[in-house]
């Protein structure tokens, strides 16, 4: 049985996400990111959680924003990625790094490092129940761009959630997937899981319901970016006996 409650909602910049994990035994709240502070704010009040720990997984304005706006006022820990760029994140507590583990509210929490999309980018796996956050590193029907790092990076680091037991449910940061799905379509045509999948994302956005979060098995069964081993996607972008790491470069061109 889940020890943790999950409460996701949206905030108005570029379609982002935000996530507050929940204790009822603990009473501890943690929030992924921390955006815009006032919508944040509102989830709490509205669930009527007090938040006490913020996880940050990279440093784009659209996670951090309201970051310390967050921490001052609830007197919250910020814990966030070690890596140190071009641009710090104001307000960590507590810095950590791929393969470190802290508690949160009694259960342990793994850190991944998935660089690529940033340089500081890192997912929080939490074992115990089932659920990843992974900030911009996989979205539904797609993947980060490589702002910072490589594809090649990026590839490498989807192996890493690829391994995963594929029951994980997956938060990403964004509603992207109908658009995602579009181009999806176009590299794994001849995919039934998919197409069943595209009808179903788009009954739920024709009801502004999110399809967020998902599995990782439907991602393994649908999302090319995850599929560069898959042979009807060889053939269709004419890469057969390619590497999958570069099938997956080529998909990440296309998808520009």
């Amino acid at each position: 049985m889940s020890k943790l409650e999950f409460f996701q909602f949206p905030y108005n910049w570029d379609d982002n996400y935000g996530v507050l994990i929940h204790s009822p035994d603990t009473g501890e709240t943690a929030c992924i990111d921390g955006g815009i502070a006032e919508t944040y704010q509102q989830a709490l009040d509205e669930k009527d959680w007090k938040l006490t720990h913020i996880f940050v997984t990279h440093h784009h304005a659209d996670h951090t924003t309201g970051v310390v706006e967050l921490k001052e006022t609830n007197n919250a820990k910020v814990i966030g990625p070690s890596y140190v760029g071009a641009r710090p994140i104001k307000g960590i507590d507590e810095s950590v790094s791929d393969g470190d583990r802290f508690e949160f509210a009694g259960v342990e929490v793994q850190v991944i490092h998935t660089p690529g999309h940033t340089m500081d980018l890192i997912c929080y796996y939490i074992p115990s129940e089932g659920v990843i956050f992974v900030g911009d590193t996989l979205f539904a029907l797609g993947c980060g761009k490589a702002f910072e790092g490589t594809p090649e990076m990026i590839w490498e680091s989807l192996k890493k959630l690829h391994a995963l037991p594929p029951e994980t449910l997956i938060y990403c940061s964004h509603e992207y997937t109908q658009e995602n799905a579009g181009f999806a379509i176009q590299i794994d045509p001849n995919n039934e899981a998919l197409k069943a999948r595209i009808e179903e994302i788009n009954r739920l956005r024709a009801d502004d319901i999110p399809t967020v979060p998902f599995t990782l098995a439907t991602e393994l069964a649908t999302n090319p970016f995850l599929r560069a081993d898959d042979a009807g996607i060889r053939e269709q972008l004419g890469m057969k006996n390619a590497p999958e790491v570069e099938v997956f470069t080529e998909i990440r061109r296309r998808r520009g």
